[in-house]
C-alpha cells in the first residue's frame, strides 16, 4: 500500500529586513511596526538615533563653539549671571573654562542616558496604561516600538546642522534650534522660561514621534486597543518628562 503524501506546509512568511524597517517607518508605518512587534529588535534604530544626536553637538562645538553656548546662558538667564558675577574673576574664567572644556563629553553622555532612561521609563508606563486597556502587550514590544519611533530625530538633527552653518553662529539657539514650536515665537530672556520650555518640547518632531509611538502600540495590539488609547499611553509620560523640565526651569532660572 502506497503510504499518503505528507502534506505540503507553506513555508512561513519571512519577516522585513532591517532596512525595510527603518524606511517603513516613514512610508509605512503601521505595517513597520506590525513586524518589529512580531520580531522585537531596537539596537538599530537606537544606536542611529543615539550617533545622529553625537554628531549633532560635535557640529556645534566645533562650529558655534560650546563658549558662545554658556555665554547665550548667561545672556539669558539672570540667575545664572548673577552667580557669576559673584566669582572673583580668576575663578569666573576657571569656570568657564572647566564648563567648556567638559560640555562635549557631557553632552554626548547626557543624550546616551537620557535617551536610554526616557525610553525605559516611557515603555513601562506605556505598558501600564494599554494593559490596563486590555492590549495584552510585552514589556519589550513597546520598548522596541519607542525605539524606531526616535528615527525623526535624525531629520531633526540633520535639519539642524544645516540651519547651524546657515545661521550667524551668535544667534544660533542650541536649546530649540529649529522655528517648529511655539518657542519660536517667545522672548527667551524676558518671557517665562517655564512657558518657554513648554512650547520648545511640543515641537514638530515630538508630535511626529508620538504618532509613530501610538500607531506602532495599535499595529501591535491590533482591535485590542484604540488609536486614541494608544496616543493617550505614549502621550502621559511625555508629558511628565516635559512638565519636570520646565518646572525645573522656571525654579533655576
Amino acid at each position: 500500500m502506497t503510504p499518503e503524501p505528507s502534506p505540503i506546509v507553506p513555508p512561513e512568511p519571512q519577516g522585513m529586513g532591517e532596512f525595510s524597517r527603518l524606511t517603513g517607518v516613514f512610508l509605512e508605518p503601521s505595517k513597520a511596526f506590525a513586524d518589529i512587534a512580531a520580531r522585537p529588535t531596537f539596537l538599530v534604530p537606537l544606536l542611529l538615533t543615539i550617533v545622529a544626536g553625537i554628531i549633532f553637538f560635535t557640529v556645534f562645538g566645533q562650529h558655534v563653539t560650546w563658549q558662545r553656548f554658556f555665554q547665550h546662558q548667561m545672556d539669558t538667564n539672570p540667575k545664572a549671571a548673577e552667580r557669576m558675577a559673584q566669582l572673583a574673576p580668576e575663578q569666573r574664567a576657571r569656570t568657564m573654562e572647566m564648563q567648556v572644556k567638559f560640555a562635549g563629553i557631557g553632552a554626548d553622555v547626557a543624550i546616551v542616558f537620557f535617551t536610554m532612561v526616557s525610553l525605559l521609563i516611557s515603555a513601562g508606563i506605556a505598558l501600564l496604561i494599554v494593559n490596563a486597556m486590555g492590549a495584552a502587550l510585552k514589556y519589550k514590544q513597546i520598548f522596541c516600538i519607542m525605539a524606531y519611533a526616535t528615527l525623526p530625530l535624525i531629520i531633526k538633527h540633520a535639519l539642524a546642522i544645516v540651519v547651524m552653518f546657515l545661521k550667524n553662529p551668535d544667534d544660533f539657539n542650541l536649546i530649540n534650534p529649529l522655528a517648529f514650536n511655539p518657542a519660536a515665537f517667545m522672548d527667551p530672556v524676558n518671557g517665562s522660561k517655564f512657558l518657554y520650555t513648554l512650547g520648545a518640547a511640543v515641537d514638530l518632531f515630538a508630535i511626529w514621534t508620538l504618532l509613530l509611538d501610538a500607531t506602532g502600540l495599535k499595529a501591535a495590539a491590533g482591535k485590542r486597543l484604540s488609536f486614541g488609547g494608544a496616543l493617550f499611553a505614549v502621550a502621559t509620560p511625555t508629558a511628565l518628562f516635559v512638565l519636570f523640565g520646565a518646572t525645573i526651569a522656571g525654579i533655576f532660572s
